[in-house]
């Protein structure tokens, strides 16, 4: 079994969700007592939400490099940005290191082109809402066209992702709103949605939901898994 590196803490709640569900899928395939071989490096939330409040997208590209560095230093066979947001500088991250980027983006991508999806909903923070690095990424790579909330919906997103899932809140009345933010999106033509940031798995699920749902931490989790029980030669070349 090969080891998966992750750079978690951004936050940790949705970190932990990858250390079960990768745990989880290493049970299920190998079954017993098994589970996966991880290597993490936790990063301090605070610092990296600061860094991205004031543009210093330069700086947080070397903090997370230095963080995966210290991964495939501990012997990480692979490296995943525990974040949908932080992919905005994935490339220099992926740059720094030997061992292979597993990109949230691109796995989700797959998984959407194999369902023949072609215009999902984006439910994510503003950096990956209104940053052109998500979208361009689908449209360029896969031909999707990614849809997001109006402005009023996407203020609301952030808050419910900043001010309460990444502080472990989970309101019944932030799932509603996000459930009709969706209802919104396919009345607007959308076929799908995907959960583009970690913690939002926190809220919503496909159950009473207008859309069928996409959730980047779990496809994201089962690439690392694929990767690390070396399950074909397709899933070793997701990685960037």
């Amino acid at each position: 079994m090969r080891t998966i590196g992750l750079i978690g803490g951004m936050s940790w709640e949705s970190t932990a969700v990858y250390y079960r569900q990768i745990n989880e899928a290493v049970r299920i395939r190998l079954g017993g007592l098994a589970s996966a071989k991880v290597a993490m490096q936790s990063l301090d939330f605070s610092e990296v939400v600061a860094l991205q409040k004031s543009d210093r997208w330069d700086d947080a590209a070397a903090l997370l490099s230095d963080a995966a560095k210290r991964l495939e230093a501990a012997g990480a066979d692979c490296v995943l940005i525990c974040t949908n947001t932080m992919h905005l500088v994935a490339a220099e991250v992926a740059q720094s290191v030997t061992i292979p980027l597993i990109d949230i983006r691109r796995e989700t991508g797959r998984v959407l082109a194999a369902n023949g999806k072609k215009r999902p909903l984006l439910l994510a923070t503003r950096y990956s809402m209104e940053h052109g690095f998500y979208a361009d990424y689908m449209r360029d790579e896969f031909g999707i066209d990614v849809m997001v909330p109006n402005e009023i919906d996407r203020a609301k997103i952030h808050s419910v992702i900043f001010d309460e899932l990444c502080c472990g809140i989970v309101k019944p009345e932030s799932r509603q709103a996000l459930e009709k933010i969706i209802l919104r999106g396919k009345e607007a033509g959308a076929d799908c949605v995907i959960l583009g940031c970690t913690e939002i798995c926190l809220s919503i699920t496909d159950n009473n939901v207008a859309l069928p749902v996409f959730d980047s931490t779990t496809i994201h989790s089962d690439a690392a898994v694929s990767m690390a029980l070396e399950e074909g030669v397709a899933n070793k070349q997701n990685a960037v």
